[in-house]
């Protein structure tokens, strides 16, 4: 079992940055972010495989903008959020995937494990 602790979210203004780190207490397959903003369905922002270092990114909507990494020995993952956008502000989640249930990086189906969410506000 694969837990996950979410941390750095927060309120900035458009245009600021936010680095979120998500440490987990194994080493999993395949780590991602996903955020919901109210109202919307969860969708997915980055993922990152653990023993390729293979990243993935949402198309339009954050590419270029946003960067995932991961720290091997401390199994913690990151995204650094550059530029933010007022339409950023979402809960965004950490996932874990333990490769048994899907190896599709945008599909929240892959990942068995969650966060409990970390709230971030971009002001305008």
């Amino acid at each position: 079992q694969v837990q996950l602790v979410e941390s750095g979210g927060g309120l900035v203004q458009a245009g600021g940055s936010l680095r979120l780190s998500c440490a987990a207490s194994g080493r999993p397959y395949a780590t991602a972010w996903f955020r919901q903003a109210p109202g919307k369905e969860r969708e997915f922002v980055a993922a990152v495989t653990w023993s390729t270092a293979n990243t993935y990114y949402a198309d339009s909507s954050v590419k270029g903008r946003f960067t995932i990494s991961k720290d091997n020995a401390k199994n913690t993952m990151f995204l650094q959020m550059d530029s933010l956008k007022p339409e950023d502000t979402a809960v965004y989640y950490c996932a874990a995937s333990t490769g048994t249930t899907g190896t599709v990086p945008s599909s929240p189906t892959t990942y068995n494990y969650w966060g409990q969410g970390t709230q971030v506000t971009v002001s305008s």
